[in-house]
């Protein structure tokens, strides 16, 4: 009952602020995102100049946000979005005049609409402000949590609604602008951001980024640290603390041959450089998309290159996603679903057939099990979802990456790869930095690829995969043969034995379908052979350790129980510990342990993710 609650006392707030004036056909035309205040067929930002000063002794970020707005409605009013923000003096112009300002009703998941008085002709609006330590995008880390273990780090983590908890903003993916920035931080750190990058530390502190592509706020990014910087090519490089950066550029010695083959498949990079950032543990996901900079975690450098397909993932998202964007946390299909075509479009092109069968195989897999989970007839299934009232992340489940995956290679099958392609390059042309809704998509997918052919609607079947739950008939299967060699071989190997097998299951795939596929009723004795035979309690990789633990927990293969707690207090990767503390849970001794590993582990973990967790735990 509570988030009908919020929802209604949302909406009624929308109501009594909004202003009974005929809008244009233009304006008809916004689209209202229900997780921000903001009224953009009023009054909307365009460009903003952002002057902030990073503080590690107080852990705030203070300064100003000047808003270049577009009046529309040359009303007295614009609405920002704020959560646990300090608003301190708010100005219009160059020249400064003071004008006055309020904070409306706080709403759990939306904070607080800043409400400011402008005039007809008011162009910038200037807002003076500091950050709260309840700053949910906000990340503040000591040395000792830093791979290098010497000074402090801060990174950010705005998606989907907490960009406006370190700067305040009009807080909607529907909502375009561009930035420069200044940030000045202690002179032995380095601040990055979402944007073109210094490449080296300087003598001052003082750092200035400009972002000349139109972005959603959800993008804005920003880090602060001991950083390094390392070439791959011409146009890609990596970000890390110094004892870091060289094995992550030899991890991602391919990203600039996948930004090439990606060019190749969808057309032209726009975003002139593609770098990375690795971060520190507590980050808390594989991967953020951030334009110029993907923000990512340690867990990929396996030290063999054999994780970075989440590298493709994220740079799949400088079309789907930063180029064109889901207009509202219900279309994040758009997004996520797009992008997982694209990560493994170019895994293919990079990796191989062999690999990119090895993959869907695995993503198959990973639906099923989702939808299992979910259960029949569940709406969350859908891709076109509902989040109003919601805390927006729980849009973000495995659901709109590969269901919207399952739906695109349908699309594919039904109209061939040559075709699909020109369809996906043009879709990406045709929308570039534009935000979209998941019926402006259909609007195209049926003018550009359906072409009033009712047999090929037929047969793709759009509007279930997006409006029903559950799967259509027409998903594709995919098929692996090295799976299939792996298959045979967990029929005889409880007679044959398990010596020598970690010489014919050697990749991380092959690992990972080896140990999903275990018999459910393996024995303790077994497990103790297969990790005496591949080392997976303390040799594996991130996902080779994520997926033996789940089989180490569900058949109580306790020789392992030292390192999953060492695991899971050493990571924030949000989905892969839920994958853990939900098999943990399900036993009372269970259930008391994971209370206290994550006692323990919450000082590492991210806002974000200890909100999550919280539920599980409860």
């Amino acid at each position: 009952m509570k988030s009908k609650f919020y929802l209604i006392a949302f909406l009624v707030l929308a109501w009594s602020c909004q202003k009974k004036e005929t809008l244009s056909k233009e304006q008809e035309k916004t689209v209202k995102d229900t997780h921000s205040y903001a009224k953009p067929e009023a009054a909307v930002v365009k460009h903003l100049d952002l002057d902030i000063a990073v503080d590690f002794d107080t852990q705030v970020i203070s300064g100003k946000a000047s808003w270049t707005i577009d009046n529309i409605s040359k009303g007295k009013e614009i609405i920002f979005d704020e959560n646990t923000l300090n608003i301190t003096k708010v100005t219009l112009g160059d020249d400064e005049q003071p004008t006055s300002f309020k904070l409306g009703t706080e709403i759990e998941f939306h904070g607080k609409p800043l409400q400011i008085a402008i005039k007809p002709n008011t162009s910038k609006v200037n807002i003076y402000y500091h950050t709260t330590k309840d700053a949910v995008a906000l990340q503040w880390l000591k040395p000792e949590q830093t791979a290098d273990k010497k000074h402090p780090f801060l990174f950010s983590q705005g998606e989907s609604v907490w960009s406006r908890t370190w700067i305040p903003c009009q807080d909607s993916p529907g909502i375009r602008f561009t930035y420069n920035a200044k940030v000045t931080v202690p002179k032995n750190l380095m601040a990055v951001m979402s944007a073109v990058n210094p490449q080296q530390k300087n003598d001052t502190g003082v750092y200035t980024f400009k972002q000349d592509k139109a972005i959603p706020s959800y993008l804005m990014a920003i880090a602060v640290g001991d950083l390094a910087f390392q070439s791959i090519d011409q146009r890609t490089g990596v970000y890390a603390e110094p004892s870091v950066v060289n094995n992550a550029a030899y991890e991602f010695a391919e990203l600039g041959n996948m930004v090439n083959a990606a060019e190749k498949l969808f057309g032209p990079y726009r975003w002139s450089r593609y770098d990375v950032l690795v971060l520190p543990p507590s980050f808390p996901y594989g991967g953020m998309e951030n334009p110029n900079l993907t923000f990512l975690t340690p867990g990929v450098l396996a030290g063999d290159r054999s994780l970075t397909s989440l590298l493709a993932h994220e740079l799949g998202h400088s079309w789907s996603g930063n180029l064109v964007t889901n207009a509202t946390w219900d279309d994040v299909w758009l997004n996520e679903g797009f992008t997982t075509y694209v990560e493994h479009r170019i895994g293919e092109a990079i990796f191989g057939e062999k690999e990119a069968k090895m993959q869907d195989v695995l993503s198959r897999k990973l639906l099923a099990d989702n939808m299992t989970d979910y259960g029949a007839n569940n709406p969350s299934t859908q891709l076109k979802v509902n989040v109003d009232g919601k805390n927006p992340d729980e849009s973000l489940s495995d659901i709109p990456y590969e269901k919207g995956y399952a739906f695109l290679q349908a699309v594919e099958n039904a109209v061939g790869r040559e075709k699909f392609d020109a369809f996906i390059t043009e879709y990406f042309n045709s929308h570039a930095f534009q935000s979209i809704t998941t019926e402006d998509f259909l609007k195209y997918f049926n003018t550009h690829l359906i072409k009033g052919d009712q047999a090929l609607a037929d047969k793709i079947k759009a509007e279930d995969w997006i409006y029903k739950s559950d799967i259509p008939g027409n998903i594709t299967t995919p098929v692996s043969e090295d799976f299939n060699a792996i298959d045979a071989i967990q029929q005889t190997w409880r007679q044959n034995g398990v010596k020598g097998l970690s010489q014919k299951i050697k990749s991380t795939n092959e690992k990972q379908h080896f140990i999903d596929y275990l018999p459910s009723d393996i024995t303790a004795k077994e497990m103790a052979d297969i990790d005496a035979e591949f080392n997976f309690t303390k040799g594996g990789n991130f996902v080779i350790k994520r997926q033996w633990f789940v089989q180490a927990l569900r058949h109580q293969y306790k020789p392992a129980y030292p390192a999953i707690e060492q695991f899971m207090i050493a990571t924030s990767r949000t989905g892969s510990l839920q994958t853990l503390y939900k098999e943990i849970v399900k036993t009372p001794e269970g259930k008391f342990w994971a209370k206290q590993i994550f006692e323990k582990a919450k000082p590492g973990y991210h806002l974000t993710t200890v909100q999550d967790l919280q539920k599980t735990l409860k």
